[in-house]
């Protein structure tokens, strides 16, 4: 049976942080998009969580706050005018751009989210738990299959009518070279042998930078101007 009363978990502080941002930030910001996006998933995921649809509660909470404090630890730097991780980058330095359409931004967030963040989450969070990523697999593939039906909506949602073709037959095609899905299953892999290379420092550093430096040229691509 559900349970009816909501209990407050580490989820809800990282809910609260992203409703602050989204009542603060201009509607149009491209982190904003992204922010918002985000702010529903992780809603989502704390609707779930109090219905006991997650098999390992304790894991599932951690890995979405870890998942999540990367995000946030990029909005931080960013507002300090530190740099942001390179996967962040494009997105903060094109989000004002009058060319960049609404949908790029939302998927450049979550290219650099899944394609960065939830690899380095997922050893965040055995670190925590002192357990393998197969231990996580579950919670991960339950997030994971929400953001996938979430970015089919967000399409449908963000993506300019008829009445913008002109716009939309390059953002479609831009668009369609990008899969949530193919980025879900590399991170997964990359999880794996980041939890693998734990020992090997240097390698695993190495490992860690190109994997951030591949998602920002990914996320560039996804927010290239369109029209202005």
């Amino acid at each position: 049976m559900a349970r009816s009363e909501h209990f407050t978990t580490p989820v809800d502080a990282v809910v609260s942080r992203m409703r602050a941002l989204d009542a603060v930030l201009p509607e149009r910001d491209g982190v904003a998009v992204f922010n918002r996006v985000y702010l529903a998933v992780t809603e989502e995921v704390d609707r779930r969580l109090d219905s006991g649809e997650f098999t390992d509660r304790r894991a599932a909470i951690t890995l979405d706050v870890r998942f999540a404090e990367r995000y946030l630890a990029a909005v931080d730097a960013a507002a300090a005018d530190r740099r942001p991780p390179a996967c962040w980058r494009p997105l903060f330095q094109l989000r004002r751009h009058p060319g960049v359409r609404p949908l790029q931004f939302a998927l450049a967030g979550i290219n650099a989210h899944i394609g960065h963040d939830l690899a380095l989450a997922v050893v965040d969070t055995c670190r925590t738990l002192g357990c393998d990523p197969a231990e996580l697999e579950d919670e991960f593939d339950r997030v994971g299959d929400l953001l996938v039906t979430l970015e089919e909506r967000i399409r449908e949602e963000l993506m300019p009518g008829p009445d913008l073709l002109q716009i939309a037959d390059p953002l479609t095609h831009l668009l369609g070279s990008w899969s949530l899905e193919r980025a879900r299953d590399a991170t997964w892999a990359a999880a794996r042998a980041l939890w693998t290379l734990r020992r090997f420092e240097d390698v695993a550093e190495e490992f860690t930078e190109r994997l951030d430096a591949a998602v920002g040229f990914a996320g560039r691509m996804l927010l290239t101007p369109l029209a202005c």
